[in-house]
């Protein structure tokens, strides 16, 4: 058997609890998430999710994506309120 290495990683404990979760469900720990995405690394020798940096027009988006939830100004109990709320913005 390969002898082992410890690897030591900080991640919030949030979200660690709720990979945990999702993880478990899949039948895996974050163990062996972590063992899954280092051998894909390695065998592909490339990350195995396909990362980009945004365009400007995505930035703005994430941008006013935030700025709505800091807000948190608008709350419907339906999406026939919603519907209406929207086609009053736009008049």
């Amino acid at each position: 058997m390969a002898q082992t290495s410890m690897l030591h990683v900080r991640i919030d404990d949030e979200l660690k609890a709720q990979a945990g979760l999702a993880l478990e469900s899949m039948g895996m720990s974050v163990s062996d998430a972590v063992r899954i995405l280092l051998t894909r690394v390695v065998s592909d020798q490339a990350f195995p999710l396909e990362l980009k940096v945004p365009n400007a027009q995505t930035r703005l988006a994430m941008e006013e994506a935030r700025a709505i939830m800091k807000a948190r100004a608008a709350r419907f109990d339906s999406v026939d309120a919603l519907i209406d709320d929207l086609e009053k913005a736009r008049q």
